[in-house]
């Protein structure tokens, strides 16, 4: 057994099988949890490659090492006896499901390439998915199990038909891989830009992203081997360090560290703080992310997730304080912690924090932990609502027009640093200064041409995770109610997003008179997944609408929907043909309200 770290090049360029035994699970991994956080990963990565491409004066061998590489996990490997004219073969023991998703994106981002006229990036790529010596089946550098096997056919083959396969998730993941490169390239503002872009993500792919692969020889016993590296020990955490650490330190200053740990430490103990969640790829205990985003928020630095123990210990040592007022430090502020994660608060401060929670920015949590926790002479409640209604105007615009999250991590901690150094009562004033004033692409304030842009031309639904898309129009209908509502706010988290012109929109939408049959199909494809054909529906209405004729849905909704957005959408429209210009029209006006919801500066 021998165990490397490997680039994606290093692992897929000769000609190799790599097989998924028929006893492992099929491929289970979805857009929320796995394939989003991927492709965040890998457009980071193209991106900070580019910008280091740039200070390297385009040389790329320096390019790369100063862009650093990201770990992907491990796959563990066991080789397979074959003839010497063989293809060489190997089974996958462990990490089937990352092996499939990378092979999924290099193909996805092969066939983009080709699309785009990309021929020399496409054809090295292809290397890196298909072997070139062989034939049918065997073509393929990874082979799933047997139930996986026909829509992998159709998923990798560019061109092959999918028809028949659209609930599987490798033909899903395809799908979502190809869209978000296709739309990342071509947001270049020209095609010398675009052309940089596809070198960008070819070199994020071949060079910086790296597996820990575990090479069985055919005599280890793959079973006993896996076993092991999957049993479930009980490692000494961070937070356990640091709770040894204060206990030990206020011993030897004289202190009585079983009343220190009574008053400040038991309240970690807690079960709440002992849950694991994830952070990406990461997943932790509650109480080691608090320490984490504790330790940002008093040093205004970036602290790892591996370093939380010495940099607690570094900044207990550096301080002069006393180790008492330290841990009663973090005990205060585990307080506003767990204030962040609780429900039914008073409505602006709930609605905020639904709203952060959905758009998942976690970054942003110390700086969250600075505001809340400050006294009322440094931050008044007023200035607070100020400040967090800046910050969500600044996210969710930013996500809305599909700008990069890569630098958010360095803008809030920057961010932190002003605000550390604001008058009381400026918080407010200078977070907002501070996002104005940001003029790079990867930091700039939306302004509501951006968001006008990305409402009526991008397939949000597309490019969304549901639940952020649901977050969006759910904050347009209550942006619709009014004082004389029975509800203020719309139930969040419960309905379902409804198509108005279905996506099977074939038999009861034609497209009528045409001059380019294709074109207008490729128009339609976009403009059904944009906000303006987008509505909420609950789930029991949902599947009664379906495809049927526009008519059809006006009467559902008229006889049982009782949502402002529904009532809106009848009212301007129901006289009117859903057309193109019907979804354009509509989607200006959504646009008008989105950006009423969160202005700009």
């Amino acid at each position: 057994m021998k165990a490397d770290t490997l680039t994606l090049k290093s692992l897929f360029q000769k000609d190799v099988r790599y097989v998924i035994p028929t006893f492992q699970r099929p491929y289970v991994w979805n857009r929320e949890d796995q394939w989003e956080p991927l492709w965040n990963d890998v457009r980071n990565a193209a991106e900070r490659y580019l910008d280091e491409l740039d200070l390297a004066e385009d040389h790329r061998p320096k390019a790369e090492e100063q862009t650093g590489t990201h770990f992907m996990g491990a796959v563990v490997l066991q080789q397979q006896l074959t003839a010497v004219a063989d293809i060489e073969t190997r089974l996958v023991i462990d990490g089937q499901q990352r092996l499939t998703t990378a092979q999924i994106l290099l193909d996805a981002a092969q066939e983009v390439f080709e699309e785009l006229g990309a021929a020399a990036e496409a054809k090295r790529v292809s290397r890196l998915v298909l072997n070139a010596f062989a034939d049918g089946d065997e073509a393929f550098k990874l082979w799933p199990t047997s139930l996986d096997r026909d829509p992998f056919r159709a998923a990798m083959k560019n061109g092959a038909p999918t028809a028949g396969h659209e609930d599987s998730l490798i033909v899903q993941a395809h799908d979502f891989f190809r869209l978000q490169i296709r739309e990342w390239i071509s947001a270049g503002v020209d095609e010398a830009d675009q052309e940089r872009r596809a070198h960008g993500l070819e070199a994020a792919m071949f060079g910086l992203l790296e597996v820990v692969v575990i090479d069985l020889a055919t005599a280890d016993d793959a079973f006993v081997i896996f076993e092991t590296l999957n049993a479930r020990g009980t490692p000494l955490l961070a937070s356990d360090l640091v709770k040894n650490y204060v206990l030990q330190t206020a011993t030897a200053v004289g202190l009585d560290a079983g009343e220190l740990h009574e008053r400040d430490w038991l309240p970690f103990e807690d079960s709440w703080w002992r849950q694991e969640i994830r952070q990406g790829r990461i997943v932790r205990p509650r109480l080691d992310v608090f320490l984490n985003y504790w330790l940002v928020m008093e040093t205004a630095s970036e602290v790892q997730s591996h370093d939380v123990f010495p940099k607690f210990k570094l900044y207990a040592e550096d301080q002069g304080k006393a180790i008492a007022e330290i841990v009663g430090t973090v005990r205060d502020i585990g307080e506003t912690y767990k204030s962040l994660e609780r429900e039914n608060q008073e409505s602006r401060i709930e609605t905020f924090l639904y709203r952060w929670r959905t758009v998942d920015a976690g970054t942003l949590t110390p700086l969250l932990l600075w505001l809340f926790s400050r006294p009322e002479h440094v931050v008044g409640y007023e200035q607070r609502l100020q400040a967090l209604g800046a910050l969500e105007s600044y996210l969710v615009r930013r996500m809305i027009c599909r700008m990069t999250t890569k630098d958010y991590n360095r803008l809030f901690l920057e961010l932190m640093a002003e605000l550390r150094e604001a008058g009381p009562g400026e918080a407010a004033e200078s977070i907002v200064a501070f996002l104005a004033e940001q003029t790079s692409e990867s930091r700039r304030w939306p302004t509501d041409g951006d968001v006008e842009h990305a409402i009526l031309d991008l397939p949000l639904y597309r490019l969304l995770t549901r639940r952020r898309l649901r977050m969006v129009l759910e904050a347009i209908e209550d942006e619709c109610r009014s004082a004389f509502s029975e509800e203020a706010n719309i139930t969040r988290g419960s309905l379902t997003i409804e198509h108005v012109m279905p996506q099977s929109w074939s038999e009861h939408w034609p497209l009528g008179p045409v001059q380019d049959v294709l074109q207008a199909q490729h128009e339609r494809e976009r403009l059904v997944h944009s906000l303006g054909n987008l509505t909420l529906v609950n789930h029991r209405l949902n599947p009664a609408l379906s495809n049927g004729p526009w008519a059809q849905k006006q009467k559902m909704l008229d006889d049982h929907t009782v949502l402002h957005l529904n009532k809106d959408l009848l009212n301007g429209y129901k006289d009117a043909d859903w057309t193109a210009a019907t979804i354009a029209a509509r989607g200006a006006s959504l646009a008008e309200v989105v950006t009423r919801i969160w202005p700009a500066s």
